[in-house]
């Protein structure tokens, strides 16, 4: 491993001995990271003795954990059955026409956008429903996403 790990160690270090801190390890490394990597998984499996398995169920079993670098702006896209039936697929066709995503790609070259779906943002009444950070927009058109994301 040519990567320089002395930062994952000093967390190892402050969390040696504890019972149950695989969590709060993987918490504080993506803190200061932004997400956690395959390779620091190696390294915290190897430095712990904790099958990386385990570690790779930990991480995508919590929504919290990000497996990649995640964008200065999340996009939040509601997939919940209003939004589904309100055509939430042409709203996010638009993002990601305007952001230039591929299908597959979640977040922009420039790390200003990330891009994700979730089950529900509980504002059936809006639908289709996006959220970017902490901010709603509802009853949308493709239309509305060139002028909401020129925000941001």
């Amino acid at each position: 491993m040519d990567q320089d790990f002395s930062s994952v160690d000093k967390i190892l270090q402050e969390y040696e001995g504890k019972k149950g801190n695989l969590i709060p390890i993987l918490q504080a490394i993506q803190r200061q990271k932004g997400y956690i990597s395959k390779s620091v998984i190696r390294y915290v499996s190897e430095k712990m003795h904790i099958p990386m398995a385990e570690i790779c169920g930990v991480v995508t079993f919590y929504a919290m954990f990000h497996l990649e670098p995640q964008g200065e702006h999340i996009i939040k896209v509601c997939k919940g059955t209003a939004c589904h039936v309100a055509d939430v697929d042409s709203i996010k066709e638009a993002i990601l026409d305007f952001l230039k995503l591929e299908e597959g790609e979640n977040t922009t070259a420039d790390g200003k956008f990330t891009v994700m779906e979730v089950a529900c943002l509980g504002c059936c009444s809006l639908s289709p429903v996006i959220m970017i950070d902490n901010q709603t927009f509802g009853q949308l058109t493709p239309d509305a996403i060139p002028g909401i994301l020129r925000q941001f």
